[in-house]
């Protein structure tokens, strides 16, 4: 008879957060091992439904990483990465497009099939998501940073009851399709949303005082210290976007920003239902 106390306490640990995130916004970025393990996929899919169905709005973003470099390889040419942003020539834009958009179909049909209510948003049509070329740190190919974004469709949505779920890709004027990082799209779109949390979905634990040293973890960071890791040189190329996008959402507005690892199932209830918590929050 233990267990269902022990499942009553939980519950009403819960209570708290509910009531206090009720009717936010919340931007998640979904990537890394969460989007291609089936089993992490799933929970991932049913934490982000189960704050849906208590009141919440959460907003889907999602990259395609692995499975973008899986199709390059699969040409015969090399993945490669500068400061953690993917070098975008002419044949690989058209792979990124295609598994983007073929991952936004599967992510919404896999929330469908949950029982959830979803609806796949392509961030270049509609011009959903404006967009230009990145010309710096250094020239990418078709790279580009978010100029605009139409939150108008994604709030109606929203507040239908749908999940929405977005792809990172934008549009400039001339009508050229860009490669966008998804962490750095949930971060303009959680600041245009006045979000109340951007949770960004990685394949660590969170943030390490000097990483690939794993001796100090970082359970909460400050804009200032974010923004002197960053300086230092102290995070993996991979982090780098990351913290970008926390220190724009947080000078933004946003409350709070969350790294956390997806490989642990239900981590997202973890974090945002319990007193403890997981993975780095960086505040402002």
């Amino acid at each position: 008879m233990t267990k269902y106390p022990q499942r009553a306490k939980i519950l009403i640990e819960a209570l708290p957060y509910i009531k206090k995130f009720f009717g936010k916004f919340l931007v998640i970025k979904y990537g890394g091992k969460a989007m291609v393990n089936e089993e992490l996929k799933l929970a991932v899919l049913e934490d982000i439904i189960l704050l849906k169905l208590v009141g919440m709005n959460p907003v889907l973003v999602h990259g395609g990483g692995e499975r973008v470099t899986q199709e390059i390889e699969k040409k015969g040419k090399k993945a490669i990465f500068f400061q953690g942003l993917r070098v975008t020539d002419k044949e690989s834009l058209k792979i990124v497009v295609r598994v983007l958009e073929g991952i936004n179909k599967e992510i919404v049909s896999s929330i469908k099939r949950l029982g959830g209510k979803a609806v796949g948003l392509n961030g270049r049509k509609e011009s959903l998501i404006k967009s230009k070329k990145l010309t710096s740190p250094s020239n990418l190919g078709f790279v580009g940073e978010v100029s605009k974004v139409k939150t108008r469709i994604i709030k109606s949505k929203a507040l239908k009851g749908f999940i929405p779920v977005i792809s990172s890709l934008g549009i400039g004027s001339d009508g050229q399709t860009y490669n966008i990082n998804a962490d750095l799209v949930a971060a303009s779109l959680s600041s245009k949303l006045k979000a109340d949390k951007l949770i960004i979905l990685t394949d660590v634990k969170g943030v390490y005082k000097d990483f690939p040293k794993k001796e100090l973890f970082l359970s909460t960071l400050s804009l200032i210290q974010a923004k002197k890791i960053i300086a230092e040189g102290k995070v993996n190329k991979g982090m780098i976007p990351k913290l970008k996008a926390c220190i724009q959402a947080l000078e933004s507005g946003v409350s709070r920003c969350h790294i956390l690892e997806g490989r642990v199932p239900h981590i997202l209830l973890v974090e945002l239902f319990t007193d403890k918590g997981m993975g780095t929050m960086i505040t402002n």
